[in-house]
């Protein structure tokens, strides 16, 4: 008797730790916000590892994220502002003198990530730091 009094006691227990987790499912590249996520019991080792919210509001995914899923640091990135194979404007920065010109990104990156670009008007290959949605800003001293 003690031992199904034990049992019922452990059955109505609830499971786990509350945790924030998907709403829906994420697909790559999206950008998450706080309106994604809802609260859920987890097991105490997958709840320990989730971000809150909080933290993961304006991220990138890095990868696709189901429904119901935990998101962990290593599921988001800062989201990227200059994508691989898109064009991009050049600015060349000194000073008050700003020229800019057409150009192609050879990488992905995220704000103040150094990207290269292919000048589209030279053909030169430059090396630039992403500074804006499609623009790549060059500093000259």
């Amino acid at each position: 008797m003690l031992a199904a009094a034990l049992l019922l006691a452990v059955a109505a227990a609830p499971a786990g730790e509350p945790a924030a987790v998907l709403a829906r499912t994420v697909e790559r590249g999206e950008v998450l916000a706080r309106a994604d996520f809802e609260t859920q019991r987890l097991p105490a080792a997958v709840a320990r590892g989730a971000l809150s919210p909080a933290d993961a509001a304006g991220q990138e995914a890095t990868r696709r994220i189901m429904a119901g899923s935990a998101v962990r640091a290593a599921d988001v990135a800062a989201p990227r502002l200059v994508r691989r194979g898109e064009n991009v404007t050049i600015a060349l920065v000194s000073g008050a003198l700003r020229i800019t010109s057409p150009g192609r990104a050879l990488a992905d990156a995220a704000r103040g990530e150094p990207v290269r670009v292919l000048n589209l008007a030279t053909n030169r290959t430059l090396e630039g730091t992403a500074a804006a949605t499609g623009e790549v800003r060059i500093a000259l001293p």
